[in-house]
């Protein structure tokens, strides 16, 4: 597989800075605060990225009671979003391992020479 050292530890913070290699990269900012879900009384399993698209879903659902299939758009907004924000974190993942392993290389090649 491959060295531990240059495996990304998924709980630990990142080791590299999202902008190295990227210098006009912007940082991901959450649409709401933690005040806004804590109002919006979302469970801690849906406070991530995409929780404005959770907090339209509640209130198309509050809205059309009992027609639940009226928000499906909502639904799918929400769903894909958690679904775009699962690729980017799985990229990240990848990249900074790969920066791991880059970084290794470099600390080798200087060692050798």
């Amino acid at each position: 597989m491959g060295n531990s050292t240059s495996q990304a530890d998924p709980l630990r913070e990142a080791t590299f800075t999202p902008t190295f290699g990227f210098p006009d990269r912007q940082e991901r900012k959450s649409f709401v605060t933690a005040e806004q879900m804590q109002e919006a009384v979302i469970p801690l399993a849906c406070r991530d990225y995409c929780a404005h698209e959770y907090i339209r879903l509640l209130r198309c659902r509050r809205e059309n009671f009992p027609n639940y299939w009226a928000c499906n758009e909502e639904k799918h907004a929400w769903q894909k979003c958690g679904f775009d924000d699962e690729v980017l974190r799985m990229k990240e993942f990848e990249r900074e391992k790969r920066l791991r392993m880059r970084q290794q290389r470099i600390e080798v090649t200087r060692s050798a020479a």
